[in-house]
């Protein structure tokens, strides 16, 4: 699977996720409606939305896009959330191109990692498990949590536990489908409850 990944990464990934161009003293500018849930530097103080700040930049715009897809789509494509939705229908694609450069190159706040969570996390994160077929997370999301900008494999470190959770459980559901090749889908299927809390508290420190 770790093989896969790397195939996807270079094949696939490269063509499908173009680097975005934006204007980060535009998307500063743009950026005022974002700050109540995500914070002037997109440095959330609400556990449920997350970190913005450092995010890779296509990553963000390629979100942006799919959040304005599932509004004009009633959620049956896209990336359906009601708040998001609504947030991203205005923005033209300029629009999402300035606000991910602005949040790209703000400098996310450290989190921390629970003692008891250091162990497991760290096997699970760097290890996975091979009886289940449950691919390490470093295979997409490398030592760091940082992801792969050209891949589209978003930062996942220091964000907060809960919306990582809340992710992981939405990949798992089918409510979140935006994923490429349905691979976040199918490692969430074989995660417990306790392992995505785990995962999430390991991540939380993770810079």
């Amino acid at each position: 699977m770790k093989k896969l990944c790397l195939t996807v990464c270079l094949s696939f990934g490269l063509a499908a996720t173009a680097l975005a161009q934006g204007d980060a003293q535009a998307g500063k500018e743009k950026s005022a409606v974002c700050a109540a849930c995500h914070g002037p530097d997109g440095n959330s103080a609400i556990p449920i939305n997350p970190k913005l700040s450092g995010q890779h930049e296509n990553y963000l715009v390629k979100q942006l896009k799919e959040f304005k897809l599932a509004a004009t789509t009633g959620g049956e494509e896209g990336r359906n959330n009601p708040v998001m939705n609504g947030m991203a229908a205005p923005l033209s694609e300029q629009d999402m191109q300035d606000l991910s450069a602005y949040f790209a190159e703000q400098k996310p706040m450290s989190g921390t990692t629970t003692e008891a969570a250091i162990e497991p996390g760290q096997a699970l994160y760097r290890g996975g498990d091979l009886e289940r077929g449950l691919t390490a997370c470093i295979a997409c999301h490398g030592p760091r949590g940082n992801g792969m900008q050209l891949a589209g494999f978003p930062d996942i470190s220091g964000q907060h536990p809960e919306y990582i959770v809340a992710q992981l459980q939405a990949f798992q559901s089918g409510q979140r489908h935006n994923d490429m090749n349905g691979m976040m889908r199918d490692i969430a299927m074989k995660l417990t409850n306790d392992e995505m809390q785990v995962l999430a508290d390991y991540l939380a420190g993770l810079h």
